[in-house]
């Protein structure tokens, strides 16, 4: 099939002018030289050395023979022990704390945090520790609304205890469309937060998240806020047995105060209970000035459940009013003209005599159940006795404003305050009640301090919020963060003076 051929060879003449030539060539590189050079590590060896044992030095007296020393302490020590003795059952140096070492007396701002890419452009307009004491959430926004607002926002957190933490940029940032007006980490998860914003919603999120953080939102309509969320707290679910249920409360400038249940299953928000706050609950000097209808919503600006009995909280309005309320209570139903898929009814209970403006925070004592402290436009901090309508203590910082007002967490008589003109105040009640222990500045910028808020968990720490954005944490002196003798009396005694008269 296959066989081997020769044919003839076929040449093609060229086209060019001239014949091209041919050559061959090679080309090599030098040769390479390489060497081989063997390297060997340091030897080490492990040396013990031993100090010489010290003989144990025994302590002891001086040797007297002579009796002099024994006749000595025999003729003082009666005198001695009976001034011990006489000591013992004196109170003169009860308020006398020493102070052993100089440091223990100094306050010092051990961080300064803030958010660059805002530039100041925004408040701090709510602050929160978690419930570890280690991680704190700002709400940024601003107060000076005159329209809607537009201002691109964000919650913010840091963990104090990282040790690469930046000051300049927060750990987590959840940018928001509108102005974050407070927040409020859940009482037992540190990862939970909830938050409330100008349009009147209220939100959910979860850090330990690492996508969607956000659990939940109010829905807008007839059972959302209608105005700003002024403030959002966290309350014990008393309608279960089960510990560590809580519900959360958002109250507005529209009046409502609104308790939501977050159900897991849908993860949408569930409108569980509401009250409202209306005009006629007003005390009668209020009534003629403002020249209200009775059934007209009063703005509320803050609210605090008692440390003892979780029915009973107070709250503060826009127009200076104090109202002592109850969950229970079935007061006056709201107007026709507010539509609600749950009955919104009054919750007050008891009237005292308002400040002259708005009240910008009211907190009750974590250590006594009739104790209350409020702070407003009017530039004073009030003490008030549930039990009775005019408080018992007024104090007047004269630094403007006074934007709130907390009480410390271990120490019954201590308080601090945020003043406008930049400062805070701290206050001691066992002493000059109306003189602050410390006066130190809490805005570089000499803005108004909007808050400022108690470390639970580690009461040396008062974090405060300014109008540049910024947040101060001050570690707070010794006899600042410990319970002192008879704190308790002193406040029972402020508290109970009002009561008898």
């Amino acid at each position: 099939m296959f066989s081997d051929q020769t044919s003839e060879c076929v040449s093609f003449p060229s086209s060019w002018k001239r014949e091209r030539s041919l050559a061959n060539s090679g080309c090599q590189t030098g040769d390479l030289i390489t060497e081989e050079v063997a390297v060997q590590s340091r030897k080490y060896r492990d040396q013990k050395v031993q100090t010489d044992e010290e003989k144990d030095k025994g302590f002891r007296l001086a040797d007297d023979r002579s009796g002099n020393l024994a006749e000595f302490l025999a003729r003082v020590e009666p005198y001695l022990s009976k001034c011990l003795n006489k000591n013992l059952r004196s109170h003169a140096f009860d308020e006398y704390n020493v102070v052993w070492d100089e440091d223990n007396a100094s306050v010092s701002c051990i961080r300064k945090l803030e958010n660059a890419q805002f530039e100041g452009q925004l408040q701090i307009t709510g602050l929160s520790w978690n419930s570890t004491g280690a991680v704190i959430a700002a709400a940024y926004g601003r107060y000076d609304h005159e329209d809607w607002c537009t201002h691109k926002t964000a919650l913010c957190t840091w963990n104090l205890e990282r040790r690469t933490i930046d000051e300049n940029k927060p750990d987590t940032i959840l940018e928001l469309s509108c102005c974050l007006m407070c927040v409020a980490f859940h009482p037992t998860n540190p990862a939970v937060i909830a938050g409330g914003n100008f349009d009147g919603a209220v939100l959910l999120w979860d850090l330990s998240k690492e996508d969607d953080m956000l659990l939940a939102t109010s829905e807008t309509g007839e059972d959302s806020h209608q105005e700003p969320v002024s403030k959002v707290i966290w309350v014990p679910d008393t309608t279960t047995s089960k510990k560590n249920k809580f519900l959360l409360m958002s109250v507005s400038g529209d009046g409502k105060m609104l308790v939501w249940k977050y159900d897991r299953k849908t993860k949408k928000f569930e409108l569980n209970n509401g009250f409202i706050l209306m005009s006629s609950s007003l005390p009668k000097e209020l009534k003629k000035t403002r020249n209200m209808r009775g059934d007209k919503e009063v703005g509320v600006t803050s609210v605090s459940f008692n440390c003892e009995n979780k029915e009973s909280f107070i709250v503060g309005s826009e127009p200076g009013a104090l109202f002592k309320c109850s969950m229970n209570a079935h007061g006056e139903p709201a107007g026709s003209h507010v539509v609600s898929s749950v009955p919104l009814r009054s919750p007050v209970t008891f009237t005292y005599n308002p400040h002259y403006g708005p009240v910008y925070s009211a907190e009750f004592s974590p250590f006594h159940r009739n104790a209350f402290l409020t702070s407003a436009m009017d530039q004073t901090i009030r003490l008030y006795t549930m039990l009775q309508k005019p408080p018992v203590l007024t104090i007047e910082p004269g630094e403007g404003f006074v934007f709130s007002a907390k009480w410390s967490p271990v120490r019954p008589t201590l308080l601090a305050a945020t003043t406008e003109t930049g400062y805070l105040l701290i206050y001691d009640l066992k002493g000059d009640q109306t003189v602050p222990v410390l006066k130190l500045e809490a805005s570089t910028k000499k803005l108004p301090v909007y808050t400022c808020q108690f470390n639970m968990n580690q009461p040396q720490l008062l974090a405060t919020g300014d109008g540049s954005g910024t947040i101060h944490v001050f570690r707070l002196s010794e006899d600042l963060k410990s319970a002192q003798a008879r704190e308790m009396d002193i406040l029972n005694n402020l508290v109970d003076i009002a009561v008898e008269q």
